[in-house]
């Protein structure tokens, strides 16, 4: 795949161009949008993200379409558990609404700039050296392990993200216990005071670190071009605030999600195996001789794996909750 730099140019102006009206708007909005707003937009952000899908295959062919496709669903499914986990933030945290949509306003920044920095760092390494797919390989079957473990486990006493960075920094700042609408830090006595608020953005901005580790191993599994992976995760992190709002009352009944991201996560882990060992150098595997007689896992049979899990997962929980 041949990206010219003004193909990348021209994408990334667009791109950020949609991000950054989309966070003007919601700054000046500041109320959570309604249930039909976030609706629309996010039905017009998705479309989007699937009419771009044609335009990669009609330029660079039929194939890095489909690892768009792959890698753009794989992405939003990961920010669908990304939500889940802001969720549980605001519960544990108690943060009002109107605080809420601030704070999704600065995971949506901390999301994009460690993603777009992940994507850099994953493309060098993987360009430099190719046994990164065994680390992005095991990482990824070691995180599908731990959500299977995370299902089946209580979940009422776990600790927020970020909780002892929270406490770290309650130590060293003058806090106040009420939330002051949208506002992280007051003044109170001639003393600046910081809001509960500040700790829930640390607590998503931790979530998020743990996300990206995740996200970008999973979608270069897809594909190892970086220009379908800087896409995909733009497009998936496209219009979050809004789906937000618009799945909040129905997160908590999605109850298989994260038995299916781990299926996901899981197959995506072997398929970077397996493409390692077609790959391999390393000398105390295979006297350093390339693994040939491994089939290697075509991006159609990826798709249909990863759209038939999600759609497995998600049906098989609205059904399993639909009397609570």
């Amino acid at each position: 795949m041949n990206v010219s730099p003004n193909a990348w140019l021209i994408t990334a102006v667009l791109l950020v161009l949609v991000i950054v009206i989309d966070l003007i708007f919601q700054v000046k909005r500041k109320n959570e949008p309604t249930f039909r707003e976030s609706a629309i937009l996010s039905a017009i952000f998705v479309l989007l993200a699937v009419a771009f899908a044609p335009m990669v295959s009609s330029v660079w062919g039929a194939e890095f379409g489909e690892e768009y496709i792959a890698g753009f669903v794989t992405e939003k499914s990961l920010s669908v558990d990304n939500l889940f986990v802001f969720l549980i933030i605001f519960t544990k945290l108690k943060v009002p609404k109107k605080a809420q949509s601030q704070a999704l306003i600065v995971g949506i920044l901390i999301a994009l700039i460690l993603r777009f920095i992940f994507i850099a760092v994953g493309a060098a390494a993987i360009a430099a050296f190719s046994w990164v797919f065994y680390i992005f390989g095991a990482f990824l079957i070691y995180t599908a392990i731990s959500l299977v473990r995370e299902h089946f486990s209580s979940h009422d006493d776990s600790e927020a993200p970020g909780g002892k960075l929270i406490e770290f920094i309650k130590r060293r700042v003058n806090v106040v216990e009420e939330y002051h609408g949208a506002k992280v830090s007051i003044k109170k006595n001639g003393k600046r005071y910081y809001t509960p608020l500040l700790f829930a953005m640390v607590a998503i901005g931790s979530a998020d670190i743990l996300f990206a580790l995740d996200s970008i191993p999973a979608v270069f599994g897809l594909t190892s071009e970086p220009y379908i992976v800087f896409t995909a995760n733009a497009f998936a992190l496209l219009g979050l605030r809004q789906l937000y709002f618009l799945l909040s009352g129905l997160l908590l009944r999605l109850k298989y999600l994260g038995l299916g991201l781990s299926v996901i996560l899981g197959w995506i882990g072997v398929k970077l195996a397996i493409h390692a060992l077609h790959k391999n150098e390393l000398p105390f595997i295979n006297g350093g001789q390339h693994v040939d007689w491994l089939p290697e896992i075509s991006t159609e049979l990826s798709l249909g794996i990863i759209l038939g899990t999600i759609t497995i997962a998600t049906v098989t929980s609205l059904v399993a909750t639909r009397k609570k």
